[in-house]
């Protein structure tokens, strides 16, 4: 499977996963859903809110657009049911996101094809080793012979 296709995966769990998460905390009395248990935010109410804070601040960083969060312990919802709301929406968004990275992947795939093209055709034309991967000899991040 390859990387493209395991963020497709992982989007799509992420949100089956999240539905099932909200599906067990609607089961809870409110008294429960509230309760200091003693996790990082505290109760299921605040957990939920701190995954989808995070969520916003990652897609953010990543998309550059969307509400982010300052605190990773922010209330965004004082509500299960708008919680939800807005976590399902944010799961769309991921998987919209992680699919648009096909087109990402297509081209970074298309000019690597033609970059070992190119690399091949100099070193034939200028029947010389033409130094393309000098830099990676000189920091160790390559061994082998020259390209």
């Amino acid at each position: 499977m390859t990387p493209l296709a395991h963020y497709r995966m992982f989007g799509h769990y992420n949100a089956w996963a999240n539905s099932r998460l909200y599906d067990a905390a609607a089961r809870l009395s409110p008294d429960q859903y509230r309760a200091d248990r003693g996790a990082f935010f505290k109760s299921v109410h605040g957990t939920l809110n701190h995954l989808l804070a995070t969520d916003r601040i990652w897609m953010q960083r990543f998309t550059g657009a969307g509400d982010a969060p300052d605190r990773l312990d922010a209330i965004l919802f004082e509500q299960l049911d708008p919680l939800r709301e807005a976590r399902e929406a944010e799961d769309a968004r991921i998987v919209r996101y992680v699919t648009g990275l096909d087109a990402v992947y297509q081209v970074v795939e298309h000019f690597g094809l033609h970059y070992g093209q190119i690399i091949v055709l100099t070193k034939i034309l200028a029947a010389q080793d033409m130094g393309f991967y000098k830099e990676l000899s000189q920091s160790g991040r390559a061994s082998g012979g020259a390209v």
